[in-house]
């Protein structure tokens, strides 16, 4: 589907204290949070990589993930930040352009996962805009070398935010929710679970989609 290297960075790097377990082998229908979001795009990249603050959270993730999954542990005081984490992604991957995801995002529609991409030609980012018409820098896709060198500058003056990296960068698409509606009507891609009430949610959302592809089946 394209003609250019790409890879996905999926960051685990933060934690949740509204779930009784680590977020990431949290099970959702029977199968951990992280793999749901491994499984919307390995089949679209050339490489997958998930960002971690610990070992410890590494080898849990690779327990319940294929082999084929490559793990890098971000450092430093802002481990923790969505920022850290994509810097380390950034320095682990070898392709020109990378999909940002975070892991705690079961529903992203790898359809609109392949549209960020095949838009990336050219671009510095590709980012879509959610319901409340806001920008969603952790589902969108970064020129991996500028969002580097852009992402260690805030870095150093302390800024630990996705939104900055991308108004900091030159030359970034962005994709309407009227666009992002036509794939993913209900914008799922944009939820993310942050509580059992959530879980809940995602549940009976997952279960209706098989459902419905159950009746188209039939």
């Amino acid at each position: 589907m394209l003609d250019k290297i790409t890879a996905a960075v999926i960051l685990a790097n933060e934690t949740s204290k509204e779930l009784p377990e680590d977020k990431g082998i949290t099970l959702l229908v029977n199968k951990p949070l992280i793999k749901h979001v491994y499984n919307s795009v390995h089949s679209i990249v050339d490489e997958v990589i998930i960002v971690t603050n610990s070992q410890e959270r590494a080898e849990k993730y690779a327990a319940v993930l294929p082999k084929a999954a490559k793990f890098v542990i971000a450092t430093g005081q802002m481990a923790d930040s969505p920022l850290s984490g994509a810097i380390a992604g950034f320095e682990a991957v070898q392709s020109k352009y990378t999909l940002l995801l975070p892991y705690d995002s079961p529903l992203v529609n790898k359809e609109l996962a392949m549209l960020l991409l095949d838009l990336a030609g050219g671009k510095t980012a590709v980012v879509p805009r959610n319901v409340d018409n806001e920008m969603e820098p952790l589902c969108a896709v970064y020129q991996t070398k500028i969002a580097l060198e852009t992402a260690k500058k805030l870095a150093d003056e302390g800024i630990d935010d996705l939104q900055t990296l991308v108004e900091k960068l030159r030359g970034v698409r962005y994709i309407s929710k009227m666009i992002v509606e036509q794939i993913d009507p209900e914008l799922h891609s944009f939820f993310s679970i942050n509580s059992l009430l959530d879980l809940k949610r995602a549940t009976v959302i997952l279960q209706g989609k098989k459902a419905a592809n159950k009746k188209l089946s039939v």
